[in-house]
């Protein structure tokens, strides 16, 4: 099986830093992200890599003898890369997405940090926009590369629209905190509801109909922000995905997890591939982070 480069930089990465944490903060990524693509090398590779050592961890035989060849390999691609790059004008590109408010406040950042670090010349535009407008701009030339999230039940997207898979986002029921009962939708039949945007109320709507009722959205907003203040007012309940919780949460309201729930979260591009470099560029970005 082909080995993953993006696995093989946080491998050579931990190799020369030492620490998850330290590699972590030099590939500007979560923790998380870094023992999870550690995980999947070794899935990949079908060798143990990595070993615990004390409060840290340290390579294995097999670990150490694939960092230093992915430092060679990876030294080789960079040299190449940066040749291309300067070639097809690349550093003097620009590149523009539209993404959903919750993307824009957890993981888009990190991408623009990324993209800005290895490729420092390519210029960036960012724009809010929740995914049936950010199809839009896409299909209209507008941004070349949209985040958007999809449902179960969301419509298929339109011919040439392309998905790259991001990350899987569970939902959640948010009640005031002073709410003893477990994450049950159907303990809320009877009082107001709070909904988003199309494709949210969409969702919420399916899985009122699935615990057998039709929910009374009494507020409609697309801030997340609002809706947990609504929330914590006791005017309603709602449904969250966990980027809007990650992005803010407030501490007076309460959160359940519904299981089964996830919407996928991804990079959408539109034509013929392949992409031009600075669109391919900024995806690479996206999925390192994610």
């Amino acid at each position: 099986m082909p080995l993953d480069v993006v696995r093989l930089r946080v491998l050579v990465a931990v190799a020369r830093t030492g620490t998850v944490t330290a590699a972590a903060r030099e590939l500007h990524y979560s923790q998380p992200s870094v023992s999870h693509h550690l995980a999947r090398l070794e899935a990949e590779t079908g060798a143990k890599l990595v070993q615990r050592a004390g409060r840290g961890i340290r390579l294995t035989e097999a670990g150490r003898l694939l960092a230093e060849r992915s430092a060679e390999i990876l030294g080789r691609l960079d040299a190449a890369s940066e040749e291309l790059a300067a070639h097809v004008g690349l550093r003097a590109g620009r590149v523009r997405l539209a993404a959903f408010p919750s993307a824009l406040g957890t993981f888009v950042p990190d991408a623009a940090a990324r993209l800005a670090r290895d490729h420092p010349g390519l210029d960036l535009h960012l724009m809010e926009a929740e995914p049936p407008e950010a199809l839009r701009l896409l299909r209209a030339g507008r941004v070349d590369v949209a985040v958007v999230f999809r449902y179960g039940e969301s419509a298929p997207e339109d011919d040439g629209v392309r998905l790259v898979h991001l990350l899987d986002d569970p939902s959640f029921l948010v009640t005031p905190a002073a709410y003893g009962g477990a994450g049950d939708l159907a303990a809320h039949a009877d009082g107001p509801w709070i909904a988003g945007c199309e494709r949210c109320r969409a969702h919420l709507l399916a899985l009122c109909a699935q615990a057998g009722f039709a929910p009374r959205v009494s507020f409609t907003t697309d801030d997340y922000v609002a809706v947990q203040a609504l929330v914590a007012a006791g005017l309603g309940v709602a449904l969250l995905p966990r980027l809007a919780l990650s992005a803010h949460r407030r501490p007076d309201v309460r959160v359940s997890e519904l299981p089964g729930s996830d919407r996928g979260v991804y990079a959408a591009t539109y034509g013929q591939p392949p992409d031009p470099p600075a669109v391919a560029a900024l995806v690479s970005a996206l999925q390192a982070i994610t």
